[in-house]
């Protein structure tokens, strides 16, 4: 331990009394450590939300998805098999046909996005099969009707159940028939499954047929191909090869880029949620940069002494930037470990509850992340430093005759 360390950890550490000085290094303390366990537990909070929505998109989504160019089909289905299984990282795909249509039913109509799926394949790319309430998903071609499967929103605002029948009018179709010169095709389905995926939009918007089906009611051929990979942690990578191997005008798009704005939004509140509670720290700083201008007041005689004996400025000026920071280390350590210790807590006994019948889930999620413990220290001690420099500088800049010529 240096001299200049020693001398600062003295200085904080010994009061014969609990006096005024001490109280405020003490609230000073107590200031950075609430500041920064704030800090721990809402980013956690964040973590927690972020993986929760990841894993709910995730889980039905497809890791990768491959758009056709603009008006134009995915004909050569052979030719991008052999293309896209030269990939490694590629675990399975399946074509899909998705299109926007209007679906009746009575007096209710609602234009809806229908995916026309490969029901052998589908739960390989997608985890729609795993989210099946009623029903099966399982398409029969040869049936007198063909099937539908439906988001589970969408079937309530519908009012159909298992074994109804809907109608679904192509969107192919709209333009000739506005013209009069041909009539918009229309197809009857029976309704064979709900699912629930937990998410509004895909509840209340999308709906499942068989891929025959949808190349007749849209009169197209593949429209997309899904992907899934064996880690999606590779998603950016896997896409940048396949954009090198695909042939010009294909659209390559990550989970994370067909959710980006919802994504960005997140990414921008948990930035003004770290920048709003570093000023809870920098707050509790203005008592560190309070004390230890009281501390130079108080110990001037000492520094008078000091700088007689030889001390340079810039060792005076560390003494007191130790000590300032000794109290931004203490607090912010004691922060990590209460932050550590609620976000624990709430993993194992959710102490704060949600309501289970208005959220899918009964706590807040938490997640820890060891990189928040040093994002989180490094702004602490970084703000806790910053305070130290004024009133270091105005002990360094002491003169040892003026110091000492009243003592």
């Amino acid at each position: 331990m240096s001299i200049e360390s020693f001398i600062a950890w003295r200085y904080l550490k010994s009061k014969r009394k609990m006096g005024f000085i001490t109280i405020i290094s003490l609230i000073s303390i107590i200031g950075v450590m609430i500041g920064t366990a704030a800090l721990i537990v809402v980013l956690s909070v964040f973590n927690g939300f972020n993986g929760l929505v990841t894993s709910l998109l995730v889980g039905f989504d497809p890791h990768i998805r491959i758009e056709k160019p603009k008006n134009e089909n995915i004909s050569n289905l052979d030719s991008l098999e052999r293309i896209i299984s030269g990939i490694k990282e590629i675990k399975s795909f399946s074509p899909v046909i998705s299109e926007k249509a209007m679906i009746i039913t009575g007096q209710i109509n609602r234009v809806i996005i229908i995916n026309g799926v490969d029901d052998k394949k589908i739960g390989e790319v997608s985890g729609v099969k795993n989210k099946i309430i009623n029903g099966k998903f399982e398409f029969d071609d040869n049936a007198e009707l063909k099937s539908i499967v439906l988001g589970l929103t969408l079937a309530d605002r519908l009012g159909v159940i298992k074994g109804d029948t809907v109608f679904l009018v192509s969107s192919s179709g709209m333009d000739n028939s506005i013209l009069q010169f041909s009539n918009p095709k229309v197809m009857k389905l029976k309704v064979i499954g709900i699912f629930e995926s937990n998410n509004k939009d895909y509840d209340n918007f999308y709906a499942y047929i068989s891929l025959s089906a949808a190349k007749e009611l849209f009169d197209t051929d593949y429209s997309t191909i899904e992907v899934r990979l064996n880690d999606i942690n590779n998603s950016l990578k896997v896409k940048k090869e396949i954009e090198n191997v695909l042939p010009a005008g294909f659209t390559v798009l990550t989970w994370y880029d067909l959710h980006k704005d919802l994504y960005s939004i997140m990414k921008i509140e948990r930035w003004v949620a770290y920048i709003i509670l570093c000023l809870i720290i920098a707050v509790a700083t203005f008592n560190i940069l309070g004390s230890l201008t009281m501390t130079v007041i108080e110990k001037k005689r000492d520094i008078g002494v000091m700088i007689s004996f030889g001390f340079t400025k810039k060792k005076i000026a560390r003494i007191f930037m130790l000590q300032g920071l000794l109290v931004g280390v203490i607090g912010t350590v004691l922060g990590c470990l209460l932050g550590l210790i609620l976000c624990i807590l709430q993993i194992k006994f959710g102490l704060f509850p949600l309501d289970p019948n208005i959220y899918i889930i009964s706590a807040l999620p938490v997640e820890l992340r060891w990189t928040d413990f040093i994002y989180v220290s490094f702004a602490s001690i970084l703000i806790c430093f910053l305070a130290t420099i004024y009133p270091s500088k105005r002990a360094a800049n002491l003169l040892p005759i003026d110091a000492i010529r009243w003592e």
